[in-house]
């Protein structure tokens, strides 16, 4: 996967692992993990069982090849391939799932957050709740957004997806300059001395809300947390700049 900033805007990466196995019984795991067009047996077993016989190789050679794509940025070539995977194999929910994610690459929202919703019902699987909120953000639907927080957060997922989907909405109420209820949101807790990627990504975000609620004290604390655990991450030269002016 490419680099991100921890806090983007709409339309950028925040694809987690977050268990072994998924409610459907897939490893569980982004599918763009997946690298050289090979793919392991539980995708095409999933293709042979859900697709008609004429059908299973060439959709299996099509996600091949879009796998590839994908993990070279070339997103409309993979999406290309997956509309054409997705019309032999309908209910093959990995090509679903990065139909979804090309489209969201591409800022296809609509058809992003459609593939993913369908992968979702058709396997159990939350790894890309964020992803979800984070298309209907892009598409200017506050209501919508808020609306699926409050239902996504009775479904059941991993640590790095449920951090995931706090830096969108938390973001997201920081755009709707709701700053204390954006803190209830992405309130980091304890800053460890081993984060993950999705724990620093949360940290950036609660640290640019403490900002806004005007409390330079956790800010400047939450950023000394961020600094010594990515001190190159993107974005963070900026967070220091608002940092010393909220401190002058």
């Amino acid at each position: 996967m490419r680099d991100r900033s921890p806090n983007p805007p709409p339309g950028r990466d925040r694809r987690r692992a977050t268990s072994d196995r998924s409610p459907a019984g897939r490893p569980r795991g982004p599918i763009t993990a997946i690298t050289g067009g090979r793919l392991p047996k539980w995708v095409r077993d999933e293709i042979l069982h859900s697709t008609g016989k004429d059908r299973r190789e060439p959709a299996i050679n099509l996600l091949g090849t879009a796998v590839v794509e994908f993990a070279e940025g070339r997103y409309r070539t993979a999406a290309r391939a997956l509309r054409e995977a997705k019309e032999l194999s309908p209910r093959a929910a990995t090509i679903r799932e990065l139909l979804g994610l090309s489209e969201y690459e591409l800022g296809d929202w609509e058809e992003a957050l459609r593939e993913l919703r369908t992968f979702r019902r058709l396997t159990g699987v939350t790894d890309h709740v964020a992803v979800e909120l984070d298309c209907l953000r892009a598409l200017g639907r506050p209501q919508e957004v808020t609306k699926a927080w409050e239902t996504l957060r009775h479904l059941d997922f991993g640590p790095d997806a449920d951090r995931e989907a706090r830096v969108v909405y938390g973001s997201f109420l920081l755009d709707q300059n709701a700053a204390v209820a954006a803190w209830e949101v992405v309130k980091p807790g304890r800053l460890g001395a081993n984060p993950t990627p999705a724990d620093v990504r949360l940290w950036f975000v609660a640290c640019k809300v403490a900002l806004a609620a005007g409390n330079h004290k956790t800010a400047a604390t939450i950023f000394r947390a961020i600094r010594k655990a990515d001190p190159g991450l993107a974005g963070l030269d900026e967070l220091a700049d608002a940092i010393a002016k909220g401190s002058t």
